[in-house]
C-alpha cells in the first residue's frame, strides 16, 4: 500500500515536472516571440528613415521655391534647379553606389551616403545666407551624390533580410515612408521657413544623423554567401537578368519613373498657383493643401504592401487599377482645373493610383534577381525614378508657360501609355518570386 501511494506521488510529481516545463517553454517562446516582433519593429523603423530623409532632402524644399527665388534674384528655372540638379546628380551615381553595395556591402554604402548628405545640407544653408546661388547648386549637386546611396540600397538591403510576406510588406513600409516624407516635408519645409527661409537646408543633417545611428544600431546585414563576382562576370550576369527579364521590367522602370515625374510635377504647379490670385494661399497653408493628395499617396502604398505579400493575380490588378485612376483623373483635370477643391481632388485620386503602383513595382523588381545583382537592379530602376523627379518640375513649368490645359494633357497620354506597356507586357505569375 505504501508502495502503491508512492509510486502515485512519483507520477504526480513527474506530471506537475512536465506541466510547469511546457509552460515555462510556452512562456519562453512567447517570449521569444514577443522579442522578434519588437526587433522586427525597430529594423522596419530604422530602414524606413532611409527613404523618408531622401524625400525630405527634396519635397520639404518646394514650398520655400518662390522665396528662393525672390531673395537670390533668380529665375524660375533657376530655382527648379534647386530640385532637379540634385535628382540628376542622384540618378547618375546610384548604379555605381547599387555596384558598390552588391561588391561589399549595403551598410557599407549607406552609412557614408547618409554622411555626405547631411554635410552637404549645412554647405547649401551657408550658400543661402551669403546670398551665393552657385555655392547653394553646388552643394545641392552634392548632396544629390550622397542621396544615391540611401533609399535605392535600403530597397536592395530588405530584399536581402526578408522573404515573402514580410519582403513585400517591409517594402510597401518604405515606399509609404517616402509617400510619408513627402506628406510632411511641404508642412515641415513651411513651419521652418517661419524662422528663416532658408532653415530647411540646416534641418537636413539633424535627420541624417538620426537615421544613421538607426542604421548602424539597429539593423543587422545577413552575411553574404559568396564571394563577390569579378567586374565581366557581374556585368554578364546583369545583361543575363535583362535578357530575361527586359520586357516587363523595362516596361516597369518606366511606369515607376512617370508615377513621380508627374507627382513631383504636380507639387510643383501647385506650390506656384497656390501663391497667386485667386488662391493667395501661402506658408503653413499652403503646406498642408500640397498634403492632401500626398497623403492619398502615402495610406494606400502602405495598406498596397501589407495586402499583396507575393500574389502575383492581385499585384498586376492593382497595378492596372492604379494606372487607370491617374489616367482618368489627370484627363479630368484637362476640364476641371478651375474649381479648386474638385482639382485637388481629382490629384489625390491620382495620387492613391500612384500609390497602388509603386509598391507592386518594388516587390516585383526586387524578387526578380538574385542577392548577388540585387543592389544594381534596385539602383537601375531607382535611378530612373530619380530622373523622373529631376525633370518635374523644369518640364511642368515649361509646359505651364504654353497653358495649364497642356500640361495635363501631356501627363495623361504619359500616364496612357505606361497602362498601355504594363496591361500588355508586366504580367507576373500567380505566385512573385
Amino acid at each position: 500500500m505504501s508502495a502503491t501511494k508512492s509510486r502515485s506521488r512519483l507520477t504526480v510529481t513527474f506530471t506537475s515536472d512536465i506541466a510547469s516545463s511546457e509552460t515555462r517553454t510556452k512562456s519562453e517562446g512567447g517570449g521569444k516571440s514577443k522579442g522578434k516582433r519588437k526587433s522586427k519593429v525597430l529594423e522596419y523603423i530604422a530602414l524606413a528613415t532611409v527613404p523618408l530623409v531622401l524625400v525630405l532632402g527634396n519635397s520639404m524644399l518646394v514650398p520655400v521655391l518662390p522665396t528662393l527665388r525672390r531673395e537670390l534674384g533668380i529665375s524660375q528655372f533657376q530655382s527648379s534647379l534647386v530640385i532637379s540638379l540634385f535628382s540628376i546628380c542622384a540618378a547618375i551615381i546610384i548604379p555605381f553606389a547599387g555596384y558598390l553595395s552588391d561588391r561589399f556591402s549595403r551598410k557599407a554604402v549607406i552609412i557614408p551616403s547618409l554622411i555626405i548628405y547631411g554635410g552637404a545640407g549645412i554647405l547649401a544653408g551657408f550658400g543661402a545666407i551669403w546670398d551665393s546661388y552657385g555655392v547653394l547648386i553646388g552643394a545641392r549637386a552634392l548632396q544629390g551624390i550622397g542621396a544615391a546611396g540611401t533609399a535605392p540600397i535600403a530597397m536592395a538591403l530588405v530584399g536581402d533580410m526578408y522573404k515573402d510576406g514580410q519582403e513585400s510588406q517591409a517594402l510597401g513600409l518604405i515606399e509609404a515612408s517616402n509617400g510619408a516624407g513627402k506628406v510632411v516635408s511641404p508642412i515641415l519645409g513651411s513651419l521652418l521657413a517661419i524662422i528663416v527661409w532658408y532653415a530647411a537646408f540646416f534641418a537636413f543633417p539633424a535627420f541624417c544623423a538620426l537615421s544613421l545611428l538607426a542604421i548602424i544600431f539597429l539593423i543587422k546585414e545577413p552575411k553574404r554567401q559568396q564571394e563577390p563576382q569579378p567586374i565581366r562576370q557581374y556585368i554578364q550576369s546583369i545583361k543575363n537578368v535583362f535578357a530575361k527579364h527586359g520586357r516587363w521590367m523595362i516596361s516597369s522602370f518606366f511606369s515607376g519613373a512617370m508615377a513621380l515625374f508627374i507627382l513631383f510635377g504636380v507639387l510643383f504647379f501647385l506650390s506656384d498657383i497656390l501663391e497667386k490670385a485667386p488662391y493667395s494661399i501661402d506658408g503653413v497653408r499652403k503646406g498642408f493643401v500640397l498634403a492632401i493628395p500626398l497623403f492619398g499617396m502615402v495610406t494606400t502604398a502602405y495598406i498596397t504592401g501589407t495586402v499583396i505579400r507575393k500574389n502575383g493575380v492581385l499585384i498586376r490588378w492593382l497595378m492596372n487599377i492604379g494606372l487607370l485612376l491617374m489616367v482618368v483623373s489627370l484627363a479630368l483635370t484637362i476640364w476641371f482645373n478651375k474649381n479648386i477643391y474638385v482639382f485637388i481632388g481629382l490629384l489625390t485620386v491620382s495620387s492613391i493610383g500612384t500609390g497602388l503602383l509603386l509598391p507592386c513595382l518594388n516587390t516585383m523588381i526586387t524578387g526578380a534577381v538574385e542577392k548577388s545583382e540585387r543592389g544594381m537592379i534596385t539602383s537601375l530602376y531607382s535611378s530612373l525614378r530619380f530622373f523622373g523627379v529631376a525633370f518635374g518640375p523644369p518640364l511642368f513649368g515649361w509646359l505651364m508657360s504654353i497653358s495649364h490645359r497642356t500640361v495635363f494633357m501631356t501627363v495623361s497620354i504619359l500616364s496612357l501609355i505606361a497602362l498601355g506597356l504594363v496591361f500588355f507586357l508586366v504580367k507576373p505569375g500567380k505566385q512573385v518570386q
